[in-house]
């Protein structure tokens, strides 16, 4: 199971969030659910960095499918688009198995 932590401050303002875990769809190379939610959280992040003012703290552990990224600067409307569009695409993927295999948290940190 794949859990996604969407962490945002007492305001509603997104501070990070934390990817965990293997869908377990199919085995390792042939996840499509582990795919799609790798392939929005590395463009997230990328997308951040190269289109934004804000900055990004990153830690990520490949072996045990961990990836946590904390804003560690205001973050800019830009950047807010670019959250709300990671949200939109978990919630798609959640969507298309049904929550089998993700589950999406948002919490006030």
């Amino acid at each position: 199971m794949i859990e996604v932590v969407i962490k945002s401050d007492k305001n509603g303002n997104y501070s990070g969030f934390s990817v965990s875990g293997h869908a377990g769809y199919a085995e390792s190379g042939s996840d499509i659910y582990c795919s799609a939610v790798s392939t929005l959280v590395i463009n997230t992040i990328n997308s951040i960095e190269k289109f934004t003012d804000s900055e990004l703290k990153v830690k990520s552990d490949e072996k045990n499918g961990v990836i946590e990224a904390e804003f560690t600067s205001r973050v800019c409307e830009k950047a807010e688009i670019l959250m709300k569009s990671l949200v939109l695409g978990l919630e798609s993927v959640k969507g298309e198995c049904n929550g089998k295999y993700i589950k999406i948290f948002f919490k006030e940190v």
